[in-house]
């Protein structure tokens, strides 16, 4: 009788959104917005690298990847909670849970991976000038990234075949608006140990190793600029490392918000919920704009595709 008691779950209910039903079509118009800036956004970006030819550089390649991250990753999870939005039942089946929840964490991994990459480049490029077209080659810079989206996928595969590995005869109802390790983990009625194990070693030796090597990257960068004694080599300098830096600050700082938050009771776990959702939509809706914004050859390769009369002015 036991064993008959342990079902297989088919399909999982997504209950992230269900205590709100009255911003439900607000929350839609909302997110339907900002998902199609982050694409156009990010698309503007891939394009202007790929037509400009002086943004034919590493650092400009790295910065393709990022915006192909930058779209795939909310693209996870956004479609299908635009249509649980709109929808009464708000189910994903078992094996569309599990593929979610692989894309999301492997494109996150990889990209934590990419932004230490990012910074080991911008180091080179500030501590090492005369050196970095003999560092930086495009073989080795094909190798970093492929090494990026290899270790992130690879991660990602380890941590969903554990976590989907478990029984599940709790409960199906995610409390989530998206399949993520923990809410899924929390429904499993066997042993829990050796997921959650994984989870916190290998995510915290592979995220303590790339936050280490992108602080010690600009821990070297920073030092070189202070160092300069011109103020105009100092500008030019900290412009080419500037936009990214940013992105490293929104990115780890908006995910230790997210996540490293203690409990508290003046926190209900549906705003908690809703703040989650606005900093994974939004994150990558503003890494364009500050690559846009902050650098002046990606300024003027946009000026270019979308003035054409302007940019051959200029």
């Amino acid at each position: 009788m036991d064993v008959y008691n342990l079902t297989t779950i088919t399909e999982f209910i997504l209950i992230g959104l269900s205590d709100l039903p009255e911003v439900r079509y607000p929350l839609f118009v909302i997110f339907a917005a900002v998902y199609q800036v982050t694409l156009l956004g990010n698309g503007a970006i891939l394009l202007a690298i790929g037509t400009e030819k002086k943004l034919r550089t590493p650092m400009y390649y790295f910065l393709a990847n990022l915006s192909l991250l930058d779209i795939f990753c909310p693209s996870a999870t956004v479609p299908k909670m635009l249509k649980n939005l709109l929808s009464e039942k708000q189910s994903i089946s078992f094996v569309g849970c599990a593929l979610q929840l692989f894309f999301l964490v492997a494109l996150a991994g990889t990209e934590v991976f990419l932004l230490s990459v990012m910074a080991y480049d911008r180091y080179v490029a500030i501590c090492f000038p005369l050196r970095y077209t003999l560092i930086m080659t495009k073989l080795r810079c094909v190798l970093l990234t492929a090494g990026t989206w290899t270790a992130g996928f690879l991660n990602s595969l380890l941590h969903t075949v554990f976590t989907f590995r478990l029984s599940f005869c709790k409960s199906n109802r995610v409390n989530q608006y998206y399949c993520d390790i923990p809410p899924v983990v929390a429904l499993s009625c066997s042993s829990t140990y050796v997921t959650e194990t994984l989870v916190l070693v290998l995510g915290g030796i592979l995220g303590i190793s790339a936050f280490l090597v992108t602080t010690v990257s600009y821990i070297y960068i920073i030092s070189t600029i202070i160092k300069m004694q011109s103020a105009e080599g100092k500008r030019k300098a900290f412009s080419t490392c500037a936009s990214h830096l940013l992105v490293v600050c929104l990115f780890y700082g908006t995910t230790i918000f997210t996540y490293a938050r203690p409990s508290s009771s003046q926190h209900s776990p549906a705003r908690d919920r809703l703040i989650s959702m606005l900093y994974g939509v939004i994150t990558p809706m503003l890494n364009p704009i500050i690559y846009s914004l902050r650098n002046t050859e990606v300024k003027g390769a946009l000026r270019k595709i979308l003035c054409p009369k302007t940019g051959l002015r200029q």
